[in-house]
């Protein structure tokens, strides 16, 4: 039997781990290779059923389209007619500023004051009764010859 003193260390079931190093990665047993694929020598086979797809697909398309600008369309023309009856309204008021100012120059135009400074400018004098001949506006069939 062996004494005490000579006891043995039990032997590990796993080596021990060196602290520095790592621990294996996932997958790193995994190799993936590139392979260079030409497929330029390949042709597509003609498909007699894409043809009508494609066709059916434009025609939905365009038909969306339409139900889409149908639906937009008032939308739209009720936009553009608010823009042009502000423009027309700024164009009314515009228009009445204008003619507020061409009354208040006709005015001052026809002003009595304004009328005789200018008589008195080019010497024209109020005429005699002599020189005044009224008209009663009837015809009597009378009318100058001309020579």
């Amino acid at each position: 039997m062996p004494a005490y003193s000579e006891a043995r260390r039990p032997v590990p079931v796993r080596a021990e781990r060196n602290p520095f190093e790592l621990r294996a990665l996932p997958q790193e047993d995994v190799f993936f290779y590139c392979k260079k694929i030409d497929n330029s020598r390949l042709v597509r086979e003609h498909d007699p059923q894409a043809h009508g797809a494609c066709w059916s697909a434009i025609g939905g398309a365009a038909l969306v389209l339409v139900l889409l600008g149908g639906v937009l369309a008032p939308s739209v023309a009720s936009t553009l007619a608010g823009y042009r009856l502000e423009q027309l309204r700024a164009e009314e008021r515009r228009l009445l500023d204008e003619r507020r100012v061409l009354e208040l120059q006709e005015a001052e135009l026809l002003s009595p004051d304004r009328i005789e400074r200018l008589a008195v400018k080019q010497h024209l004098v109020t005429p005699s009764n002599g020189q005044v001949f009224h008209l009663d506006g009837k015809s009597d069939g009378a009318v100058a010859m001309r020579k």
